[in-house]
């Protein structure tokens, strides 16, 4: 009966490495929460409230950077190293490291471990996997330390910062920002450096680094020598749509911010044009999923809101440290809108014909997406007296693992908070991830059905 029943939890956890992603966030969770809740997690030497701990290590794990308490000021040295690390490893990925750390021990992997691995990094075939997690690693290193050296010497001889605390903040966000978390050391987010462009625009490009996917950083990586040689590029339709349409919503999210916000006083009215385009851009790259803000969100219109929420609930690229639905996703149904729209029987995206199983995903992904933001919103406004457009960007926030607030986060009941655990779970795991994890195997459908069309429209 051991035996058996070992076997049966055996084959529960290892029967689809979704699944063990899926529990490993939540185990990676579960010791964050314990840990922040020590007296030494927090600045006067008390408890934590257990929602306060759980809230956070899920915001730090799913590196979506809400907090219902001031982390520069709540939490003590050990705390902040606390949530620091939790947003490393939620931004590498557990069982990315998991499988870096085999792969550093054994030298090889196991083929459960690279299945595992291909779970968590999207990669395109188990052969891809070693170098995958190399370049993951290598990437993550690369980018964390130029920009936080960068940021180091600017607060250090900008700002007038000793060393210590120059490079403490400098390597604090670049990680934070790579990792697209959010989190900050400042009450103010990062309002304190809206004019300064060696701070946001370093950071915005970790973000957007962070936030467009390994899988297509790898591929610039690979064929930057092909350019030189060929000048030509032969990235896959996934790096070209990515990149694509990445720089659209870069583009459109910078216009709309400038053109809605121009005349705010309590935003950008008060800023000379270059500071204006600038905090544009930062927004716009912010609301991919990243959490920092150098203006105050709470103060803007709502029409800036609801486009802010749109950009948050496309998010980033797949298989990077961005939630939200993806711009993939976004783009498939954009593609697949057109070519039925034009009547073509098959959607088309620069010169590829998309498999039918992949508009089926992308449409999985954005009405499980839009289920899930539609029934939190409905909850949070049962149980809070805040204003629709407050609730509903503090849930696309918490699904798409942004960060960006409105300021109602710490006001919520203690059901509105677990509300948006919740959602920073999912989003970060992805829902058809959480779906197959949840299913105990797959089902081949052995005979078809008789086709019949049902009126739509």
């Amino acid at each position: 009966m051991v035996t058996a029943a070992r076997r049966r939890a055996r084959s529960f956890f290892s029967a689809h490495p979704a699944r063990t992603v899926v529990l490993s966030f939540a185990g990676v969770v579960a010791i964050g929460t314990v840990l922040l809740m020590l007296p030494a997690a927090a600045e006067n030497g008390s408890a934590t409230s257990p929602l306060t701990a759980l809230f956070t290590s899920t915001s730090a794990v799913c590196v979506t950077g809400l907090a219902v308490v001031d982390t520069g000021t709540y939490w003590s040295g050990f705390g902040e190293g606390v949530i620091l690390a939790l947003i490393q490893v939620g931004g590498f990925g557990i069982m990315t490291m998991a499988s870096m750390l085999a792969l550093l021990v054994s030298g090889r992997l196991r083929l459960r471990m690279q299945l595992t691995a291909q779970a968590e990094t999207k990669s395109l075939g188990i052969g891809d996997v070693r170098r995958v997690l190399l370049g993951v690693a290598g990437t993550t290193l690369m980018v964390e330390l130029a920009v936080g050296a960068f940021l180091a010497l600017r607060f250090r001889f900008g700002y007038g910062n000793g060393i210590g605390d120059a490079a403490y903040l400098g390597f604090f966000h670049a990680v934070s920002a790579f990792n697209n978390a959010g989190f900050g050391l400042h009450a103010d987010s990062l309002t304190r450096y809206a004019q300064d462009p060696w701070v946001t625009l370093p950071i915005a490009l970790a973000v957007i680094l962070g936030g467009i996917g390994f899988p297509v950083l790898l591929e610039m990586l690979r064929h930057r020598n092909r350019v030189r040689t060929t000048g030509r590029r032969n990235w896959t339709l996934h790096t070209r749509l990515t990149v694509i349409t990445t720089v659209g919503l870069l583009f459109i999210g910078t216009v709309l911010t400038g053109l809605l916000e121009w005349t705010n006083p309590a935003t950008l009215g008060t800023h000379d044009v270059w500071g204006k385009i600038l905090d544009s851009f930062f927004h716009s790259a912010m609301s991919r999923t990243a959490g920092f803000n150098a203006i105050d969100v709470g103060s803007m219109h709502a029409s800036t809101l609801l486009m802010t929420c749109v950009l948050m609930f496309i998010g980033g690229g797949s298989a990077g440290t961005a939630g939200g639905i993806k711009v993939t996703t976004f783009a498939v149904l954009a593609a697949a809108i057109l070519a039925e729209v034009r009547g073509e029987t098959h959607s088309v995206v620069l010169g590829r014909r998309l498999a039918p199983h992949v508009l089926r995903q992308a449409l999985t992904v954005a009405l499980l997406g839009v289920g899930l933001v539609m029934a939190a919103t409905l909850t949070l406004l049962s149980v809070s007296k805040a204003s629709f457009e407050a609730v509903l960007f503090e849930v696309v926030s918490a699904f798409a693992t942004v960060g960006l607030s409105t300021g109602i986060t710490a006001d919520l009941p203690g059901i509105g908070q677990l509300v948006l655990v919740g959602l920073m779970f999912i989003g970060r795991i992805g829902p058809i991830t959480l779906v197959s994890a949840l299913a105990l195997r797959e089902r081949a459908r052995r005979y078809e059905l008789p086709e019949e069309r049902p009126v739509i429209g």
